[in-house]
This record gives C-alpha cells, sequence and structure tokens, in this order.
C-alpha cells in the first residue's frame, strides 16, 4: 500500500504539473478560438490521431507489451529485452507508416473528387461532392496532423519500456513538453498566419499553425523519453518484425484492448462525429468538458492504472493471487476515495469552474453555460471513468484481453444510443448524460466478469466503503452547494478575484467537511493520504 500510494504520487505529481499545463492549453485555445465551428473542426480532426495516444499511450499498446517486456527481463536477460523492444519499435514504425500514407492519400482524393464536375455534353456525368466550408476545413487539418500517429506510437512503447524498469516519473512528464508546445503554437506561431487579412477571416487561416504545433508536440514528447532510455541501456537497432514473436504476441494482444481498455475515448470520437451533424459548435464545447474530467481522471485514475499494471502482472506470473486481489481492492479504494470528492466538487462547481478558467476572448458567457451543462453530466460519472482504467488492466495482467474487449464492445453500442437519443433534445448535456450510463454499465459488467476469473476476489469491503463515501459525499456537497449560493449572493463574479473565491471558497469547505468525515467514519484511505501528505511536508519543511 505504502509503495503504490508514492509511486503513483510519484506518477501523479508529474501527471498533475502536465495536467496543468494541459488546462492552460484549453485556456489558451478557448480564449483564441472560443467553441466556434473553427475550433470544432480543429478538434475533431485533432481527435483522431490524439485517439491513438489514448488508445496506445495509455491503453492498449503498454497494456499489451509491459507484461512480455517484464517477462523477457526476468527470464531471458537484457539483451532479449532490449531486442524484442526494437522489434515492436520496428513494426510499428513500418506499420503506423502505412496507415499514415493511406489515410492522407485517401483525404487528399476525396477533397479533389468534391472539386471535380465532369460532363458530357452539357449533362453532369459525375456530380461534385457537396461539403461545407467547416467540413473541408476539417478534413485539411485532419490530413496535417495525422502523422502524429507514429510519434505517438514511438512515445507509447518508450513510455512503456520506462515504466516496465521502474520509471514512472519521467513518462509522466512527457506530455508537459507536448502543452508546453502546443500552447507555443497558439500564442507565437498563429499571429504569423493570416497577416493582413480582416479579423474576421483570420481564424480558419490561424488555426493551422495550431496543427504544426501538434506535429512539433510529438517530437518534442518523443525526444523527451530517450535520455533515460538510454541511460538503461536501450539502442535502437532495425529488428525485422514480420514472424517475430514478440510482435506477434504484442498484436494478438494489442487488438482486443484497444477496445477493451479505450471505449470511453472511443465513445468520445464517436459521439463528437454524430455532433458534428447535428451542430457544429457541440464538439468544441464538449472538448472543454471533457478536459476538465481529464484532469481528475488523469492525475488518479490514470497515474493508479500505470502503476497497477506492472504490479499485477508481476504478482500474477509469481501466481502471487492472494497478493493480487488485494492489490486490486487497495488501487480500487483510493480511486474511488479521491475522485469521488472531485466528482462532487464537478458537479456542484461546474458553471463557477468553467467561468474562471475559459470565460474570455472568443469564448462568451453562452459558450460557458453551454460547457457547464456538459461538466455537470459528465461529473457523476468520473469515478466509473477511472475505475474502467484500472479494471481493464487487472485483466490483461492476467493475460486475459478479451473480456474487456467483449465489455467495451457491449458498453459502446449502448452508448451510442444514448447519444443518438440525447444529444438532438439536449446537445451537450445529452452526450455527458450518454458517456455517464455507459460508463457505470461498463464498470458493472467488468466487475462481474472479475468475480468469475477471480471467485475469491471479496468485495464487501469495498461495497461499504462506497456507501460510507457515498453518504460523506451527499453531506459535502450539500456543503459546497450553499458556500456557492451564498456567495454568489452576496460577492458575484464580476472580478477575476471573485470568479476565484466563487470557486475555491467553497471547494476548500467541501474538500474539509469530506475530508473531516471520512476520518471520524475511520475510513482507512483518508488516514493513509493524509499521513503521505503530512509526511512529505513534514520532510520539506525540516529541510528548509
Amino acid at each position: 500500500m505504502s509503495q503504490m500510494l508514492k509511486s503513483s504520487g510519484a506518477m501523479g505529481a508529474a501527471t498533475l504539473s502536465s495536467r496543468v499545463l494541459g488546462l492552460v492549453r484549453e485556456q489558451v485555445y478557448a480564449r483564441f478560438m472560443g467553441d466556434t465551428p473553427v475550433a470544432s473542426a480543429f478538434i475533431l480532426a485533432f481527435q483522431v490521431p490524439n485517439l491513438f495516444r489514448r488508445l496506445l499511450g495509455e491503453g492498449a499498446l503498454t497494456a499489451a507489451f509491459i507484461p512480455i517486456f517484464k517477462e523477457k527481463e526476468k527470464t531471458a536477460g537484457e539483451v532479449e529485452m532490449w531486442r524484442a523492444a526494437n522489434a515492436v519499435m520496428s513494426g510499428l514504425i513500418v506499420a503506423a507508416t502505412v496507415v499514415i500514407a493511406l489515410v492522407m492519400l485517401g483525404i487528399t482524393g476525396f477533397l479533389m473528387l468534391a472539386q471535380m464536375h465532369l460532363t458530357r455534353d452539357g449533362a453532369a456525368v459525375f456530380p461534385p461532392v457537396i461539403l461545407s466550408d467547416n467540413t473541408r476545413l476539417m478534413l485539411q487539418l485532419l490530413r496535417m496532423m495525422f502523422p502524429y500517429l507514429l510519434l505517438v506510437c514511438l512515445t507509447a512503447v518508450m513510455m512503456g519500456m520506462l515504466n516496465a524498469r521502474g520509471h514512472f516519473f519521467i513518462p509522466a512528464m512527457g506530455a508537459t513538453m507536448l502543452n508546453v508546445v502546443m500552447i507555443a503554437s497558439v500564442l507565437w506561431l498563429a499571429p504569423r498566419f493570416g497577416v493582413g487579412l480582416p479579423k474576421e477571416e483570420r481564424l480558419p487561416v490561424q488555426i493551422f499553425a495550431l496543427a504544426y504545433g501538434v506535429l512539433a508536440a510529438g517530437v518534442a514528447q518523443a525526444l523527451f523519453q530517450l535520455p533515460t532510455l538510454r541511460r538503461e541501456g536501450f539502442r535502437y537497432q532495425w529488428v525485422t518484425p514480420w514472424g517475430n514473436p514478440t510482435v506477434r504476441e504484442v498484436v494478438r494482444k494489442m487488438i482486443p484492448g484497444t477496445i477493451g481498455v479505450a471505449a470511453f475515448q472511443i465513445n468520445v470520437l464517436l459521439i463528437q462525429c454524430l455532433s458534428w451533424w447535428v451542430d457544429k459548435t457541440i464538439v468544441a464545447s464538449f472538448n472543454y468538458a471533457v478536459r476538465l474530467m481529464e484532469f481528475p481522471q488523469g492525475v488518479v485514475g490514470i497515474s493508479l492504472a500505470t502503476y497497477l499494471l506492472p504490479t499485477l502482472a508481476g504478482l500474477a506470473a509469481q501466481k502471487k493471487y492472494p497478493e493480487y486481489r488485494q492489490t486490486l481492492i487497495e488501487g480500487l479504494s483510493y480511486l474511488i476515495f479521491v475522485n469521488l470528492l472531485a466528482a462532487l466538487l464537478l458537479f456542484t462547481l461546474a458553471e463557477p469552474i468553467v467561468r474562471l478558467l475559459f470565460e474570455r476572448g472568443l469564448f462568451t458567457a453562452a459558450s460557458t453555460h453551454r460547457a457547464a451543462l456538459a461538466v455537470a453530466c459528465l461529473a457523476p460519472g468520473l469515478v466509473a471513468f477511472s475505475t474502467v482504467n484500472i479494471l481493464a488492466r487487472a485483466f490483461y495482467a492476467l493475460g486475459d484481453t478479451t473480456t474487456p474487449m467483449k465489455v467495451s464492445l457491449a458498453c459502446l453500442v449502448l452508448n451510442l444510443v444514448f447519444a443518438a437519443w440525447l444529444v438532438g433534445p439536449f446537445h451537450q448535456a445529452g452526450l455527458g448524460a450518454a458517456n455517464t450510463l455507459s460508463a457505470g454499465f461498463n464498470v458493472w459488467l467488468l466487475f462481474r466478469a472479475m468475480r468469475k476469473t477471480m471467485p475469491r476476489l471479496d468485495l464487501r469491503p469495498l461495497a461499504r466503503l462506497v456507501g460510507t463515501l457515498l453518504a460523506v459525499a451527499i453531506l459535502a456537497g450539500l456543503a459546497c452547494w450553499g458556500a456557492r449560493l451564498f456567495w454568489d449572493r452576496h460577492w458575484g463574479h464580476a472580478t477575476l478575484l471573485r470568479k476565484a473565491g466563487e470557486v475555491f471558497v467553497p471547494m476548500a469547505l467541501a474538500s474539509a467537511v469530506y475530508w473531516g468525515l471520512a476520518l471520524w467514519a475511520k475510513v482507512p484511505q483518508a488516514h493513509n493520504v493524509g499521513e503521505l501528505v503530512l509526511g512529505r511536508f513534514r520532510r520539506r519543511t525540516g529541510r528548509n
């Protein structure tokens, strides 16, 4: 338990840094392009290559590769371990290059087809494909950014190798480099595009600067991993991937895992395509809500899941199943304790948080209202989103990639049904509700499957913990809601300082109530996390 908190805490600190910068990036984006149709075009185009970052960097590739990499280290030695890594990297370079070439050629051909109008004797033989300006812009941006796929594949493998060698901080900090470069693309590069154009015509031209920034950020993130890897002994050498047993094993486990561990991310892309068809502003507005949700999900959920995968894989390889079950339950209990607090804060303070972070420039008060509705509907599913990540990795540690895939396929279909039903009448709020409902079903089905795989897995302590924390969260949420209403009635949010007070005063009160009640109820997670935080604070102040 202590090692889990310390290791995931180190990752959480690194992830917190990158998530803070990610939030700054979204603030810069919001001011620059708001939730306009041009913003939606960029975000939807970026979703496609960015999906591979979510699937590979935080999901299926590492889930398939880390157990094999660890096994090679234990059974075949470091020479074979690095050779296996080089084979996987070589295979990824070939596969990603082929996919990138096909997609870019396909988009180019489609755009050319949209401009053609073949006639014969004055009659149309081949009518043109009618594309709106925003759809054409989205496809052009997608074509430009799609090579990011190769960069993120290589980064994912390097991050997996560093995690397996016991390095968690540096891989988590890689996203910091990505965010720094993308922020620079808005503040430094974009003003150099569209010079001389009228102000209202600049945005569709300047948006291409952000696409160049995505590619530059991918390069920076990959290069950031290399120095630590070289100190570990890694040197890249081409190893023919065809027929390589390690490559075959990774591919076999990765294909179902791509769906199994990242149903939420696939859902985001698919429902954004649906939203694009309904209303061109929904994509950007919902994206800001998703980014807010990813802040606590990444700091706690992804950090714990990244730590748990190699740990659970090692316990499973040694057939230490009692320790495996105990570690899994402990990981889930800490996840629920922290993320339940984050969920209630996001739910009760959705509009003040969005207003404080984003409402400036092209992001108007109406934009705040739209994004806040989505945040409030996504917040109840925060614990479920993170729990899916951990449970999927628990299956992967056992070598089972099929079960999460089947569960996620069912929930993917369910989510699409919910989204198609709710997006029309409720727009952003409907999308948030659809994701929350499908994530709840995903967790329920994964727990049922895990109980069948491990009949001795005792979920009763976890159920008691959830019951206690729900009661605590309701009381803390009421305190937060009351404090927000009191602040709004007496001080409002006319200035930046008042906007900050509207968020942080109720947040501090709710957190104190939540933690205090949890300690009073003798919730061990509250005591242990508190001890870890206070211990680090005492050591730092002692040194100073």
